[in-house]
């Protein structure tokens, strides 16, 4: 049976990270009822990501149900080169807030365990990230779309103000000198 499922999906997608899985008890008359909450990324590692959570009686079916939201939920990302943002970027959910810098190629993921899991699954590989506030994964997920949802690539920053991806890319430097040069 979960062979089947697996040959259905696309490659891409198959993995998905397991952010947090949470434990929690009802006490009933005949003593306790337990029920398990998951919190799952799933990416692309090309520039799509989404996040989801499930919840049910068993471990595997709030995971199933994680994913499946996740999936239904993906969002496009723009990267520069396929590798790192265009700018940096803050988001704050609740009580979390975190900041996203672009970073040099061969820097590599420095973030912490839940912002890490969205980089990979998203396909960034050059970011420093900091979470401030709550340490609570759903939180710092949701701070963390919050503020990779509000990037904006140079072509639809040039397509919004009616200017050449060239001119958004210069320099101010460069062209101040080149205007003064005239």
């Amino acid at each position: 049976m979960a062979g089947q499922e697996r040959s259905g999906r696309d490659d891409r997608e198959a993995g998905g990270k397991l952010v947090s899985i949470n434990r929690v008890a009802k006490v009933v008359k005949g003593g306790r009822r337990f029920g398990f909450a998951a919190l799952v990324v799933l990416g692309d590692q090309n520039g799509r990501v989404g996040h989801g959570t499930g919840k049910a009686r068993e471990v595997p079916e709030a995971i199933r149900k994680a994913t499946e939201r996740a999936r239904r939920g993906m969002v496009r990302i723009p990267l520069r080169e396929g590798r790192t943002l265009h700018h940096t970027v803050t988001g704050q959910f609740g009580a979390g807030s975190v900041i996203l810098r672009a970073a040099p190629p061969g820097t590599g993921i420095i973030a912490g365990g839940p912002m890490r899991a969205v980089f990979e699954e998203l396909g960034i590989q050059d970011v420093v990230a900091k979470s401030h506030g709550t340490n609570n994964p759903h939180n710092v997920v949701k701070a963390t779309f919050v503020a990779l949802q509000s990037l904006s690539s140079p072509r639809t920053i040039a397509a919004k103000r009616g200017k050449k991806v060239s001119e958004i890319l210069a320099r101010p430097e460069t062209a101040g000198e080149a205007s003064a040069h005239e």
